[in-house]
């Protein structure tokens, strides 16, 4: 059995964070398929686990942790990788974090989710998804343009967290190279590192059914 197991499924960009960071720091992990789509994290079984009913959960031991900021920083913690050296750093990170989840993987995330996998949405609510998703990327992009990580000189948890849902560029509909050439440096700088997969050879649940 793995020291470390992953309540997941293979196009949660969150989810990928936590799955990426596992797999970057060489950890004795292995993922268990939360089946999404069919509704399992709206079942009480589920709920028992997550009150929040959101994937990623992770198990280590006796511990259960949610929510992939947290899962990164305790992560960080346990490895002694893509962490801090001292409390600035470690504010900084988590300040980029928390815009991540804010700014970046919110907008980014759902507005991939209703228009290319649910394929629904009121037109308008799209158009201002997008809008708000460009927004951030802009801000990415621009920080990204003279330095080859979001915080530090080194690879940390920010970088992680904010690619989450950045290596589905073809659903989501957008040409980083062309457009946001900074976030395509990062990203393929990112994409080097021994242990990097893309989510769907990462994690179970690609293709989903009817979809192959």
């Amino acid at each position: 059995m793995s020291e470390y197991t992953l309540d997941c499924f293979a196009q949660s960009g969150n989810a990928y964070k936590a799955a990426l960071m596992l797999n970057l720091c060489g950890a004795d992990w292995s993922p268990t398929q939360v089946d999404f789509f069919n509704g399992e994290t709206r079942t009480p079984e589920f709920r028992s686990v997550n009150i929040m009913g959101e994937a990623p959960v992770l198990h280590h031991g006796d511990l259960t942790l949610t929510q992939s900021g947290v899962i990164l920083d305790y992560l960080a913690e346990r490895f002694g990788r893509f962490g801090w050296n001292d409390s600035t750093e470690r504010r900084e990170i988590m300040r980029w974090i928390l815009w991540d989840n804010h700014k970046l993987t919110s907008y980014t995330g759902t507005y991939r989710f209703l228009n290319f996998l649910a394929k629904s949405g009121d037109p308008a609510v799209l158009e201002f998804l997008r809008g708000r998703a460009e927004l951030a990327w802009g801000v990415l992009n621009s920080h990204l343009a003279d330095r080859e990580f979001a915080v530090l000189d080194r690879p940390t948890i920010a970088d992680i967290s904010m690619c989450g849902y950045l290596y589905f560029a073809d659903e989501i509909g957008v040409d980083w190279k062309a457009d946001y050439p900074g976030i395509q440096a990062w990203l393929d700088r990112l994409s080097g590192f021994d242990g990097w997969k893309h989510p769907y050879d990462l994690m179970p649940g690609h293709p989903l059914p009817g979809n192959s």
